[in-house]
Formats: structure tokens, sequence, C-alpha cells
């Protein structure tokens, strides 16, 4: 298959995926991974399925979460530079993210009383301020607000001590500010049977916990354990018929 032709493939067969869970004809939809780089030299702008599932979905908040390990671990940004990580942490962003988290832990996983544990962005949530303010200012008053509003999350809480096994053991889920702060731990616990979960659309998704690896394709040496457990978490997710 030509380069230039893979692309366009891809994002048909994604649209009409999408089309099907929205009328019904399918229960769920697993995605297996994509290369976004040849999508991109490809002269199309694609930052990843969980971002294009939302615009074509017309879902209005979306929020990543991988499954595995005994663990729950959902994002606050998604596939963003480090960089421009603090700008799109907004009180309002992270009261629609505990909103769906909630929402979904109720309806897709029938947890009825969801525990959230949310994460500070800064060494130490900020050091009351010396470190950053975005903690004090942003986060506490979203995690309180949605607190007011019924929401079991607690928070900021220094992301180097929210994973200890005994305060996880009071949660049903933890909120990482960004990718690389919360998905390491998940990984760690669960490599090649992570399950990535998309909260937020009105159909099932989910999907592998890891990349491409290009390097080995071909090669028989891939391992379906994360594609396995995906299909597995799906059904179980699925609408009962």
């Amino acid at each position: 298959m030509a380069t230039s032709r893979a692309p366009r493939i891809f994002l048909a067969t994604l649209d009409r995926a999408i089309a099907g869970c929205l009328a019904g004809e399918f229960d769920a939809m697993v995605t297996a991974p994509v290369q976004k780089s040849v999508i991109n030299d490809a002269g199309i702008a694609f930052t990843g399925h969980t971002e294009y599932l939302a615009q074509h979905a017309r879902a209005p908040h979306v929020v990543m979460m991988l499954v595995g390990g005994g663990l729950r671990v959902a994002l606050a940004t998604t596939h963003l530079a480090l960089s421009e990580v603090p700008k799109n942490i907004t009180r309002k962003n992270l009261l629609q993210t505990l909103r769906v988290i909630h929402a979904d832990l109720q309806k897709r996983f029938h947890i009825s009383h969801p525990r959230i544990l949310v994460a500070g962005l800064n060494p130490h949530s900020g050091e009351a301020g010396y470190l950053g303010r975005e903690d004090l200012e942003v986060i506490a008053p979203a995690v309180a607000e949605a607190a007011a509003a019924g929401i079991a999350a607690s928070g900021p809480i220094p992301a180097d001590t929210l994973f200890v096994p005994e305060r996880l053991k009071a949660a049903d889920c933890a909120l990482a500010m960004y990718h690389d702060q919360g998905l390491p731990v998940l990984k760690y616990a669960s490599f090649g049977r992570g399950v990535n979960v998309t909260l937020g659309l009105p159909f099932v998704r989910t999907s592998v916990d890891h990349g491409t690896a290009l390097d080995i394709a071909g090669t028989g040496k891939a391992d379906p354990g994360s594609l396995i457990e995906a299909l597995k978490l799906a059904i179980e997710l699925a609408p009962a018929a």
C-alpha cells in the first residue's frame, strides 16, 4: 500500500466505525495503535484517536483514561507538549473532566459513588504557591466546586505520593494533569495488558496502551495482550442487548 494512501484509508475506516457506533449498528469500537507522524506527514492534521473521535462524534468534552493493573488513571490533558500543559489546565476544563469521569464511572463501570483523586501539577502541589500557583488558584477551586456538586473528588495531591498503594485503596480513579505524569505508573503496573478508554463519548471506545512498534512489524514478536484486553473490556462496557 502506498504510504500516501494509507492515512486516508485509515481515516475513512475510522469514519465508518464512528458512523456505525452513532447509528447503533455497532455496540462498541476498539482501535489499534496508529502512527500519527505518518498521517501528519501526509498533510492531514491529526493529534490522536481521542481528539478525532470527540470532534466527529460531537462530544463536548472527552477524557482519556487507562485501565490496568488494578488502576484507573485519567488525564486532564492528553497529547500536548509539556510547555503547553499549564495554560490548558483551567478551572472550567477540570470541572468538566471530573463530571465526565464521575458520570462514566457510574454509567459504564457501574460504580455508584466514584472516588477520584486529583494530582497536583507542580512538585509538592505548588508548595503553597512557591513552586507555581496553578494548584492553589486553579486545581483546588475546581476540586472544591466538584465536591460541592456531589462528586467525591479530593486534591490536589502531590503526584509523587498520590500513587502509593494505601491511598489508591480508597479511590476508584486517579486524575493526572498530563500524559507522562500518570501513565508511567499505570504502564509499570500493567504494560501489555492495559486498556485505553475514552470517556464522554456517546458510545464505548477502547484501545491499546501502546504505540505501533513499527520496528518489529511483521516479525511475529508483537504482543497482542493489550488488544485482547481492549476487546474484553469493550464487550464488558457495551450496553446490554
